[in-house]
């Protein structure tokens, strides 16, 4: 699997790069790989060079033959191959073979890779993976010919198992993991297909002064494999102008891919906003957009909507939105139990595209120890096409990020198709949006909204019984509140319909919460919406 037009184009991103010295030594390893030469390794090591690296001047470290890295435009990069059979790991030991990014134009920041190696009992040795243009595909005109022999790679995947036991899939030519431009990351769900991309953190999103940085994974370790495990160990080494890091993941690929996460945070700088487990997707519209869309297809997304399950123990959906601008939602919480961008909408009909947005994995971000207070915060930016990334939902503490602070965090990423618990209500289905009142009494700028649930504890109601949709609104007037079984035959698959009005005078958002209730038991999650008047 490949990165496809608007995945790269979303990680046009500026990379920087930390490395060791070229090897004194060079010898050939196994699969046409050559590796420099040994250096003893331990992840204290790692977390402590983070922390020495915090207290000097950020230095970034260009490939070399930049002038030629500008002609590996898009078109040459994607005729650029690293053959399988230098894979690392191809052989084993372990079930997951390691394949290597070629830099490009818009990958022009050195990633140095290292093989970690059992010295002894408990000790571990590296040895950087050298590239060279053999272990590649390249067409006899590509100007990748030109590039020397210090070049570095630009990022890896994780091909998948080389035993065939994941769907009897050719491992050559199929990956499961991916690492390239900056911090970025993504894995495939249990459809099989990329979507959103994670990072490894987001430093300023929406600054001006100061302005978003983009710090890189500038070192990557890949640890021995058990030759029966479904699970990756790598480590990582982050470097940017105001923050570096060390990370530590364990990656399980099974029904869809699994991760757990460990950094260690060091701030050269005073940060903003520091966003702590992002993630970042792409919402072009979808039915309820549709009044500003000109588009054949129903829905364009990789994402529909933000989940949230509080420290409070509440339940939030919160619909995607393509704001005419910039906008910046914030949900406090204190000890969240987790957050993500979800795809709810499952169905080919609902796109109609070849692409296969109904494929494209949601991602549950579990905190794994007490985050104590601070924000969710969503940033949704306008976009006119479906190339671009355009929302990013994080983490951001409450505690001030100064110069010389250090943070530790430890989460789980859920790559797959939903989130990985049973909520003990029912969820949002659908949202529609249309003009206010009735045929017969049009009101003037009102605009009716359809909300759909569907799940247990609906399913055992009766279609007579007495719901009740519990509506408040930031500002405007909600009338003509109702509740209604939806008359598809479906069990448990319920609607809450008003109206919103009195928003003349004031062009800015307005948000809207609504759950459904029954005899004071709260039936539903939330739903959260913040609409924009026209």
């Amino acid at each position: 699997m490949v990165f496809d037009r608007r995945q790269f184009l979303t990680l046009m991103t500026f990379l920087a790069a930390s490395a060791s010295g070229e090897a004194s030594q060079k010898e050939h390893g196994t699969n046409g790989l050559m590796f420099g030469e040994p250096q003893p390794f331990s992840w204290d090591g790692l977390v402590e060079e983070a922390r020495l690296l915090s207290g000097r001047a950020y230095e970034p470290s260009f490939q070399p033959d930049r002038p030629v890295l500008e002609q590996i435009d898009w078109e040459a990069h994607g005729q650029i191959h690293f053959k399988p059979e230098d894979a690392l790991f191809a052989e084993g030991p372990g079930q997951y073979p390691v394949a290597f990014f070629h830099p490009g134009k818009f990958f022009q920041f050195a990633v140095h890779m290292y093989r970690l190696e059992r010295h002894g009992k408990d000790a571990l040795e590296a040895r950087e993976i050298l590239y060279d243009q053999s272990q590649f595909d390249i067409p006899s005109g590509s100007p990748a010919k030109k590039l020397g022999k210090n070049t570095r790679y630009a990022g890896f995947r994780l091909q998948e198992n080389r035993l065939g036991n994941q769907g009897q899939l050719d491992w050559r030519y199929n990956d499961w993991v991916a690492f390239l431009g900056a911090s970025y990351f993504r894995a495939i769900g249990d459809e099989y297909q990329y979507g959103l991309s994670a990072r490894g953190v987001a430093i300023n999103v929406l600054g001006t002064h100061p302005s978003e940085e983009f710090p890189a994974f500038t070192r990557f370790y890949f640890a021995p494999q058990d030759e029966w495990s479904h699970t990756v160990m790598l480590y990582a080494l982050l470097d940017g102008p105001s923050i570096t890091g060390a990370y530590r993941f364990s990656m399980t690929r099974e029904t869809g891919v699994v991760m757990d996460v460990e950094t260690h945070l060091f701030l050269r700088r005073e940060v903003s906003r520091l966003g702590i487990a992002p993630a970042t997707s792409m919402y072009w519209f979808s039915d309820k957009d549709k009044r500003f869309q000109e588009d054949w297809r129903p829905e364009v997304h990789d994402s529909d909507g933000l989940v949230m399950w509080t420290g409070a123990n509440e339940y939030l959906w919160r619909p995607l939105i393509n704001p005419k601008g910039t906008n910046l939602s914030q949900f406090s919480d204190r000890g969240p139990k987790g957050f993500g961008l979800v795809q709810r909408e499952r169905r080919f009909s609902e796109y109609q595209d070849a692409v296969h947005y109904e494929r494209r994995p949601s991602l549950w971000i579990e905190p794994l120890d007490d985050w104590g207070e601070g924000t969710v915060q969503l940033v949704e930016l306008h976009t006119e096409e479906e190339l671009y990334d355009n929302v990013v939902a994080m983490w951001v503490p409450h505690a001030p990020a100064r110069a010389g602070d250090r943070f530790h965090f430890r989460y789980r990423l859920y790559w797959q198709a939903d989130v990985p618990y049973r909520m003990p209500l029912a969820r949002c289905v659908r949202t529609g949006i249309g003009r206010g009142g009735e045929p017969a009494e049009r009101i003037p700028g009102a605009h009716k909204f359809v909300v759909e649930f569907q799940g247990h504890p609906l399913e055992a109601l009766p279609p007579s019984a007495a719901v009740e949709a519990v509506v408040t609104t930031s500002r405007g007037q909600v009338t003509q509140v109702s509740t209604e079984p939806v008359p598809d035959g479906s069990p448990g698959h319920w609607r809450a319909i008003f109206d919103l009005g009195a928003l003349a005078g004031d062009s800015g958002p307005v948000d809207v919460r609504l759950f459904l209730r029954s005899a004071g038991l709260t039936l539903t999650e939330t739903w959260l919406y913040q609409f924009h008047p026209e």
